[in-house]
């Protein structure tokens, strides 16, 4: 060999030769390590179900022994109670048909005792709506009272001609309301021009002479087959006169006079005084 010729690479291959085979070496080891792996768990796996098949074979006999225990307790009971297989068949399927009937029983008694419940609570609250609505009613009519006897404080109570008895009279329609609510007597509103004879409640009245300037009146009152002139009277003066089988006192009180001889007012009759017929 001459000095110029090139000698072959043997070291650089006998270096990748070495590098391959540690990568195979390694690959198997880690192979044979997975196999282990694999083989213990498996080994684990086969045991364990080895054990359950074990606990099966152990749960079937106890259940083939539960099962012959049960069956010679049916047959005594049977035979102690002088039934064959069929009739405890037979009775087993009746007593399992009631507690269906007994369960849906208890099913349809719960659900009515929820409706009934429902239902409960619903009159509840309407009462509770009631009692809130009942609250309302006593507060505005307990305003009312208040407003009534305030108003009644502020009505004239004047002596009658007759006698030294004093009454609340209305000197205007609004004043004749309060009177009406105040509720101890009977009230007719009457408008009488002159010359006409009018019934007023169960009596009648005339109006014989009106003077609007000065604020004065002349009527006659028709009574139990008597007549009272109550002359030249002034507004609002209460005019009283008796009437009735039992003689009680009525009285007559004119608010306004017009130019046109007209006069209007009311007559306030006792509570117990007769009352005229109801027109149909």
């Amino acid at each position: 060999m001459s000095e110029f010729d090139t000698p072959p690479p043997t070291r650089s291959i006998s270096g990748a030769l070495l590098a391959v085979v540690a990568v195979a070496l390694l690959l198997g080891l880690g192979g044979l390590a997975w196999t282990y792996t694999l083989s213990t768990r498996l080994t684990h796996q086969e045991a364990a179900l080895a054990d359950a098949n074990q606990e099966n074979t152990k749960l079937a006999a106890d259940l083939r022994e539960t099962n012959a225990r049960l069956k010679v307790t049916t047959e005594e009971l049977g035979q102690s109670l002088g039934l064959t297989q069929k009739q405890l068949e037979a009775k087993a399927q009746d007593i399992m048909a009631r507690e269906k009937v007994q369960e849906a029983a208890s099913k349809r008694l719960e659900s009515a005792q929820k409706e009934a419940s429902k239902q409960i609570n619903d009159v509840s609250t309407e009462v509770s709506s009631v009692k809130t609505d009942v609250g309302g009613v006593k507060s505005d009519v307990a305003k009312t009272q208040s407003d009534l006897a305030t108003a009644i404080s502020q009505l004239t109570s004047m002596k009658g001609d007759l006698s030294d008895h004093s009454s609340l009279i209305a000197r205007n329609h609004d004043e004749l309301e309060v009177l009406k609510h105040k509720g101890d007597r009977n009230f007719y509103e009457f408008t009488l021009v002159k010359g006409q004879k009018k019934p007023v409640g169960t009596v009648s009245l005339e109006l014989k002479k009106a003077d609007a300037k000065k604020s004065r009146f002349t009527v006659v009152v028709y009574a139990d087959d008597k007549n009272y002139e109550k002359k030249d009277r002034n507004l609002n003066e209460p005019l009283q006169f008796y009437a009735g089988k039992d003689a009680m006192l009525f009285e007559i009180v004119v608010n306004a006079v017009s130019a046109k001889n007209t006069v209007t007012g009311y007559l306030a009759t006792p509570k117990g005084a007769p009352v005229p017929p109801a027109i149909n």
